[in-house]
């Protein structure tokens, strides 16, 4: 065992613990009314672990090439961690770079931040809030103050007034709030979402991903299991229908599927609906999770009269109509396109479809994608035309920017191809015998295309992870 493995494994004692102690106090008080020791709040006992890394600058080796695990000023870093078991291969990964590279003292401590009753409950747990309510239980427990949550860290308005550095983008407790939204809205538990990640806004995408993915489950293959909404599981030689046809998916706002691998590196699609307000809630979340990148693989109107419904856009560039991160990424901030993720997608398309050069060019376009939070803006064309016409933009979603907005705001590399559907500007609507034939056409090759441009990013490796999404003054993990 390394020693990166040692300090994890202490990190999850630790977290145990405090875990244990709060479920305990809890049942005590369910029971028998009796609330938790004042000095039990005082002294920590259930309290999230930090990571402690001290870095006093010296005999380091040479400056790492790779965008992350980097110090750039001696002093403290920490960070509180929930759930080590659920994020060890990262927690080991991430610590262990910093140990090879530079002459530093890391240690888990026991913190001072609290972990509120919520997130120790398990699914189901039978507490009953006919008989306790959540504000009883709050006078003394630690509750979700969400004050104390938030993306400072991330957007790099992060204040402190000790001379220590934060040492990742997430804390525990932001990292517990997202993990009970992602089994809210996915209908999945968190610990099954994988590291490669795409983003479809049609249901019809997720019957070809599940029948595809039910297929690499077997002897020999490096998966082990289909995890749907709802808690449907599929294992090697079980009935694939029953995860196509079983509708407990339509419980929750945005189903995933995760083509499950041990090390976490299988493929998670996740139906986000339309709209920008579902893209930005649904990647606030699944960024804790440190994916390696996502992936936008959806369907998007044509805006110039040379394109045909079923031809591919990939976007290298986006026009930010979508309002819903201007406070934390005002429209003038570039979102650069990431040229691993990009040559990816053209690489994939090129093997899946089987065209090359010319003949795929006449299929994919390159260009500026514009996504916009208004559904019919067909009907305020005459306002929108001069602007769509100087981003030279060839394709229009809500919900491609942003996706990339996020990504670049929280450091997972991004991407976008997608199908046109329709041409409204140009006469073709998306009618309902039209779609069908489009959908029966498309659909198979384009998730296709996404699944195979996960499996050119998995062997890239940190190559994935471009300079492009670091800031001046970051967190050494990724």
């Amino acid at each position: 065992m390394t020693q990166a493995e040692q300090i994890v494994q202490e990190l999850d004692r630790l977290y145990t613990g405090s875990v244990e102690r709060l479920k305990a106090a809890l049942d005590t008080y369910l029971t028998k009314g009796k609330p938790p020791a004042p000095e039990s709040r005082r002294d920590g006992s259930f309290a999230y672990p930090e990571i402690h890394v001290r870095y006093r600058g010296g005999n380091d080796n040479p400056t790492p090439p790779r965008s992350f695990g980097r110090l750039v000023e001696p002093g403290s870093y920490r960070i509180s961690v929930t759930k080590p078991g659920m994020f060890a291969d990262y927690l080991a990964e991430q610590i262990n770079l910093l140990m090879e590279d530079y002459e530093v003292e890391v240690e888990a401590v026991a913190g001072r931040q609290e972990i509120p009753f919520p997130y120790v409950l398990d699914p189901g747990h039978a507490l009953s809030l006919d008989e306790v309510s959540a504000a009883e239980l709050a006078r003394f427990f630690p509750a979700t103050e969400l004050a104390h949550i938030g993306d400072e860290i991330a957007d790099g308005l992060w204040e402190s007034d000790e001379e220590t550095r934060p040492l990742a983008l997430f804390d525990g407790l932001r990292t517990d709030f997202s993990l009970a939204r992602l089994r809210h809205y996915t209908g999945t538990p968190p610990e099954h979402t994988q590291r490669y990640v795409l983003f479809t806004n049609y249901h019809r995408y997720v019957d070809e991903f599940v029948r595809w993915a039910c297929t690499q489950l077997g002897e020999g293959s490096r998966y082990t299991a289909v995890s749907g909404a709802g808690g449907v599981m599929v294992e090697a030689g079980d009935d694939v229908e029953k995860l196509v046809t079983d509708s407990a998916w339509r419980r929750h706002q945005m189903p995933a599927y995760h083509l499950m691998a041990p090390d976490r590196t299988g493929i998670t699609l996740v139906n986000i609906g339309v709209g920008p307000s579902n893209a930005k809630t649904i990647c606030d979340h699944l960024a804790v999770m440190r994916p390696e990148a996502w992936l936008m693989i959806g369907h998007c109107g044509g805006l110039r009269p040379s394109q045909r419904i079923g031809d591919y856009v990939l976007a290298h560039a986006y026009l930010r109509d979508d309002h819903v991160l201007d406070e934390m990424l005002p429209p003038e901030i570039p979102v650069p396109a990431i040229a691993e993720v990009q040559q990816a997608l053209a690489r994939a398309a090129e093997t899946v479809s089987g065209q090359s050069g010319d003949k795929l060019k006449r299929r994919l376009r390159t260009g500026t994608i514009v996504t916009t939070d208004d559904r019919n803006w067909e009907l305020r064309f005459s306002h929108s035309a001069l602007r769509f016409s100087l981003s030279r933009a060839v394709g229009i979603d809500m919900e491609s920017a942003t996706i990339a907005g996020q990504g670049y705001r929280f450091r997972v590399p991004y991407g976008t191809l997608l199908c046109v559907s329709d041409k409204p500007l140009h006469g073709e609507l998306k009618l309902p015998g039209q779609a069908n034939r489009f959908y029966e056409r498309a659909i198979n090759e384009h998730m296709r295309i996404g699944i195979e441009t996960c499996e050119e990013l998995r062997r890239e490796g940190q190559k994935l992870h471009s300079r492009k999404l670091r800031a001046f003054n970051e967190p050494p993990f990724r």
